[in-house]
């Protein structure tokens, strides 16, 4: 039996790789399509945008596209180079979704747009989405200094919107995903999860860096000039929270990312890096996660008494 995300989206557990701008690639978006979930590839890069074709060649399992709107919204023609690539899923993020959903219906794709509040989640059903990542703010990068954590906005959402729910921020096991399905959706993304496995092709550092965070480990930071994000608390972010001062934050981000420089930029990264304890292979996290939900429901009810 099947649920609402997984007859959208084709696969056998809907645990949806995050679409992480530089580090969405090929590999590890491959790695979770195996694994039975959705990898998801960037396109704001050039070479975000080649694997859209190079992961054909590592599964023929559904793979999705990211389309951040806001860097789009003047080039209509990513939606002919989504199609070219036989792309069928594409998430929207980061701007309204009525600039392109109709676009990528039109091309026969799905559309799930990510959005940080009931306002949002709102204007995407009227904007004709297939669903919704519904993601608090306790998650990694752009997020509202106002905005609500998933366990206030999941079910806030769930309540008032009819369409499919995948939960994102805070998501990283069995547990988790247990606590997101009571809550009212039907699919988990992992993004912060997704950087610490293997397949992941950020540097050692970077992942070790997240197995060790603590649960004081990330911190929004607010810089004029900049989009509040929450980033790993860590060299560069650690100075900037403890002095308050401007700083590029983003110019120098693939040497943190790759280089294992902390002190280059900063790590978009969520609250949950706390709870991650070591490196994993995608396909294990996938299985795992889903896979657990019925045992750690079986304790709850054993709880109840």
């Amino acid at each position: 039996m099947t649920n609402r995300v997984q007859e959208l989206l084709g696969v056998e557990f809907p645990v949806v790789q995050a679409p992480m701008t530089f580090i969405a690639r090929a590999e590890l978006a491959a790695a979770v399509s195996e694994g039975g979930g959705l990898g998801m590839i960037e396109t704001l890069t050039a070479e975000g945008r080649a694997d859209l074709r190079r992961v054909r060649g590592l599964t023929d399992r559904p793979v999705a596209a990211n389309l951040m709107i806001q860097g789009w919204k003047r080039d209509p023609t990513i939606v002919d180079v989504l199609a070219e690539a036989g792309v069928r899923h594409v998430f929207t993020s980061a701007g309204d979704p009525a600039l392109f959903a109709a676009r990528l219906h039109d091309a026969g794709m799905t559309v799930v747009h990510v959005v940080g509040s009931l306002k949002g989640a709102q204007k995407a059903a009227d904007a004709g989405v297939d669903a919704l990542v519904v993601e608090g703010v306790e998650g990694g990068g752009f997020k509202s200094a106002l905005g609500a954590s998933t366990m206030v906005l999941l079910p806030l959402v769930a309540e008032r919107v009819g369409l499919p729910i995948i939960s994102a921020g805070g998501i990283c096991d069995a547990r988790s995903a247990a606590a997101a399905v009571l809550l009212g959706a039907e699919g988990v993304q992992m993004g912060t999860r997704m950087l610490a496995s293997e397949e992941a092709g950020v540097h050692a550092g970077f992942k070790n860096a997240i197995v060790s965070a603590d649960d004081a480990g990330t911190v929004l930071l607010d810089i004029p000039g900049n989009p509040t994000m929450r980033v790993l608390r860590v060299g560069l972010a650690a100075r900037i929270a403890e002095e308050d001062t401007g700083a590029e934050l983003l110019g120098r981000v693939t040497e943190l990312y790759f280089g294992g420089d902390m002190d280059a930029s900063v790590a978009n990264t969520g609250q949950v890096s706390s709870r991650i304890t070591g490196v994993r292979p995608a396909a294990e996290i996938v299985r795992d996660t889903w896979c657990g939900i019925e045992a750690v429901l079986s304790q709850a009810r054993a709880r109840l008494g």
